[in-house]
């Protein structure tokens, strides 16, 4: 059997001019970076406007568990079986992290036959979109450090710094830090922290921004920390956009790549769901919808995080509307949420089936919340029975959503028919253009947590630790009370406990912090144990990678 790498490796790629004129695109509306990768410069994207207005479809997940969803392979063979179909389709998918890449998640350019290619390189630099935020970022932090250092005029607290430095790799050592060691030429000495690049305010800003004039301004809000009389000073005080904005030029033109069926794919931003908003660029986005009927999109982890960030803040922001979710489940991982052990997720058991539905099921009640209609795939394994297939189809339909499996690993768009069919019949009868918000801008910062920890989580009601409820009141003082909220939580459970499986009830969210992400346009709510610097695990992935002498990269997935 062919690992992922060996499959993506044996395809035949077509010249990505080729898969652009798929879209309408010319030669001279890209930016090549070589023989099977472009940008979509600005210039283009301007001119493009709204030409098409392409539906939405949004795909999501039960609570990601160690038996796999697949919910990346799970939309690009929906999006290939829908081109099967004669549509017209684009899929709008986030970059992959290095940390991730090199740590234990992998590769985020799906699996089997459905891929994203080529996938060392999108797995890998790809087009240097993140290592152009990491520089911005980094150079945000060395001109704050450098204003304290060279007279202050803005008065800066060192001891209220918020912005933090980042890297695009898993380094827990780096969760804390020290700078300026030894004073004097060496700077002012200060706590700092790095966190990764996928988990920062560059990355969330941009990802939100509509175009370069938007990115700016969004830049220039970034709160960068306090004065000593309790006034946030920003990016933009500190004389830091231009620069900022310089580096990320490119970096904010969205990246054309194909599919193993040379379907479109925009690739384009990568915030965690766990940390950040879990979604891929509104320009992207809505570029993919300028070019093609329907968009095929994903948001990070499970629909308690990322969907919800997707609806709560990226729709609110953006103005787009999904015309239908797609949730992704597995047999295996029904079983999981039951209590099954790993080993015994391959035999058949009805029961345990029936009772880790219950985190499906709240998924389903959840994303119905919003008004949009609900499919339920299962992302089909081989031990997975008919028996198993048909109470899964009977439990969904008893929750109101469509149910279809898919056999897209093996089979790409083939195996992805029956569902291609099965959500194109629910866009393409959705007239609904409403949308319901999980919380209005209006409420409190307290009662949108409130809202969306009973309402999305299911939990009885909110503790915070100490002084977090003052961070708050700062935080309203200094004009952010009406943002929209992105709550970092565990992707494992609905709880801020990664052990509560199922559909846990009879507990309270802990909110250990809360600061603003101006530039992104949201607060940041801290929940149980969530760090925003991942460390490594006892056998990364990175043991495993190896390039040749012919430049064949193996051990990638």
């Amino acid at each position: 059997m062919l690992t992922d790498i060996e499959i993506a490796q044996q395809a035949t790629l077509e010249p990505i001019v080729n898969i652009a004129a798929k879209l309408g695109l010319k030669p001279d509306d890209l930016e090549l970076y070589g023989k099977y990768k472009a940008k979509i410069p600005a210039s283009t994207v301007k001119k493009l406007g709204s030409s098409k207005n392409g539906k939405v479809i949004l795909v999501t997940a039960m609570n990601p568990t160690p038996a796999g969803e697949g919910k990346t392979t799970v939309s690009i063979g929906l999006a290939q079986g829908m081109s099967k179909l004669g549509r017209n389709v684009c899929l709008a998918l986030r970059e992959p992290s290095l940390g991730p890449v090199f740590g234990i998640k992998g590769g985020a350019c799906g699996g089997g036959y459905s891929q994203v290619v080529p996938m060392e390189d999108i797995n890998l630099h790809f087009t240097g979109d993140l290592h152009a935020m990491t520089a911005a970022n980094n150079l945000l932090a060395a001109m704050i450090d450098n204003h304290i250092f060279q007279g202050n005029e803005l008065d800066l607290d060192e001891n209220r710094v918020l912005w933090k430095r980042c890297m695009d790799m898993n380094d827990r050592c780096l969760r804390q830090i020290e700078v300026g060691v030894g004073g004097g030429n060496f700077g002012v000495p200060r706590k700092d922290a790095f966190q990764i690049t996928a988990a920062s305010e560059v990355m969330a800003t941009l990802c939100m921004a509509s175009d370069i004039d938007d990115l700016k301004a969004r830049l220039s809000r970034i709160a960068v920390g306090y004065n000593k009389s309790g006034k946030i000073v920003t990016a933009g005080e500190l004389g830091a956009v231009g620069s900022m904005a310089s580096l990320l030029k490119d970096a904010i033109s969205p990246n054309l790549v194909q599919t193993l069926e040379h379907v479109p794919a925009l690739v384009h931003g990568g915030p965690f769901a766990n940390i950040s908003h879990g979604c891929n660029t509104i320009i992207a986005t809505k570029t993919a919808m300028a070019l093609s009927d329907y968009v095929v999109t994903e948001a990070g982890f499970g629909a308690d995080l990322g969907a919800e960030k997707f609806l709560d803040i990226k729709c609110r922001i953006s103005g787009i509307r999904p015309s239908a979710i797609v949730i992704v489940s597995t047999v295996r991982s029904l079983k999981y949420n039951a209590g099954v052990a790993k080993e015994d997720l391959t035999k058949p058991d009805l029961e345990a089936l029936r009772k880790g539905f219950a985190n499906l099921a709240r998924h389903i009640s959840n994303m119905n919340s919003f008004g949009v209609p609900v499919v339920v795939t299962s992302n089909r394994f081989p031990t997975d029975t008919e028996e198993e297939l048909a109470l899964v189809r009977e439990l969904c339909e008893q929750q109101g959503a469509r149910f279809e499996a898919a056999d897209i690993y093996a089979n790409g768009g083939e195996g992805g028919l029956d569902l291609a069919r099965c959500v194109l019949d629910v866009v393409d009868s959705n007239t609904n253009k409403d949308l319901k918000f999980t919380y209005d801008l209006e409420d409190t910062i307290q009662e949108k947590i409130r809202k969306v920890s009973t309402s999305i989580y299911g939990a009885d009601g909110v503790t915070y630790e100490p002084g977090v409820e003052d961070k708050i009141a700062a935080l309203v003082d200094a004009g952010y009370g009406k943002l929209p909220i992105c709550i970092a939580k565990t992707q494992y459970s609905f709880s801020d406990d990664p052990k509560k499986l199922g559909a846990p009830a009879d507990y309270n969210i802990t909110v250990r912090d809360c600061y603003v992400s101006a530039g992104a346009g949201y607060v940041v709510v801290l929940t149980g144990t969530i760090l925003t610097m991942p460390g490594l695990p006892r056998h990364p992935a990175a043991l495993d990678i190896d390039i040749d002498p012919d430049g064949v990269i193996s051990g990638l997935f």
